[in-house]
């Protein structure tokens, strides 16, 4: 192939870097005479540190600003992830392609000798500003005080001793990415606590009428994983969620099958409302749909308008 230059666009953040250098890797690898260069972009979610993304926008906060650098034409793909990207994208920018997923499950980071959940005593302090965690948590432990923290993978170890939290909760995926499987105390398993929509998995956006760009990237796609965050994703869409409301949903893909588990929970984990159904892979986003909207006549509905204010989904009749 001539030689050419294709330009990647993430966050600065060391798990960004991380994740943008080894699809810069791949790239390179697979096509010896490309120049791939790397664009820090900076986004509000990197600027605002101190507040729950809840309360200023949620996951759009993480993407906004490279897609804008995309459409200018500034870079040529965005490496996210999955789990920061919205469902609905800018006119113009798509979902190329989605990379095989690390671990999925989140875990805690421990005190010395810790090894489990029922290690953390009575009344203990927890470290996550995510709401999904805490519902889930708060529901096997209504006791637990929880503690918001945000800021990368280091900064939230740290703050397990300069807070004296009893432990801080994060994704498996950015700590193996990292380098920090040895502060790993436990790994919470998806029927302890859902993860969060496209854990572990990276997506490559890319602007649509980009052919070129869109063939340099393609083999990066991951069908089984593509078809599970798909499935995944069309569960967010339906609930219209974002960070305001725990939501959570889970795919797993074995011999054509599609299993997938999703969950919705009030913020104080009083309500945690959980729906699995099987389905061939074809009809992956056609089972987020239909699990999102039994979910709805659970109950989901009367905890979204509550947290929404306004009766945006229909109540089931009973």
């Amino acid at each position: 192939m001539p030689t050419t230059t294709l330009r990647i666009g993430t966050r600065a953040s060391a798990l960004a870097l991380w994740q943008a250098n080894w699809v810069k890797d791949q790239l390179e690898q697979r096509y010896p005479e490309l120049e791939v260069t790397l664009t820090k972009i900076k986004t509000q979610g990197d600027k605002i540190l101190d507040v729950p993304l809840a309360k200023v926008g949620g996951k759009g906060l993480f993407v906004k600003e490279i897609q804008e650098a995309m459409l200018r034409h500034e870079i040529d793909i965005a490496v996210h992830s999955m789990k920061d990207v919205p469902t609905i994208f800018p006119q113009g920018t798509g979902l190329c392609c989605i990379t095989e997923r690390e671990d999925s499950r989140d875990i805690l980071v421990l005190p010395v000798g810790g090894r489990s959940l029922d290690d953390i005593p009575l009344n203990g302090r927890i470290g996550t500003s995510s709401l999904r965690r805490k519902a889930q948590l708060l529901h096997l432990r209504p006791d637990l005080q929880m503690v918001d923290v945000r800021g990368n993978v280091e900064t939230r170890i740290r703050k397990l001793r300069e807070e004296n939290l009893d432990a801080v909760v994060l994704a498996a995926a950015g700590m193996k990415r990292l380098g920090f499987v040895d502060q790993i105390g436990c790994y919470l398993e998806p029927d302890i606590c859902l993860p969060a929509i496209g854990q572990g998995a990276l997506g490559l956006e890319s602007r649509i009428d980009d052919q070129r760009t869109n063939e340099l990237i393609d083999f990066f796609n991951h069908p089984q994983t593509a078809c599970a965050v798909i499935a995944e994703r069309a569960v967010l869409a339906t609930l219209e969620g974002g960070c305001q409301v725990p939501i959570a949903a889970y795919g797993q893909v074995t011999q054509g099958q599609l299993e997938l588990t999703a969950l919705v929970a009030d913020v104080e984990g009083k309500t945690l409302l959980k729906r699995s159904i099987i389905v061939p892979t074809e009809q992956a986003y056609d089972a987020g749909v239909a699990l999102a909207k039994e979910l709805l006549a659970d109950g989901a509905a009367a905890i979204l308008n509550e947290v929404y204010g306004c009766r945006t989904f229909p109540e089931a009749e009973h």
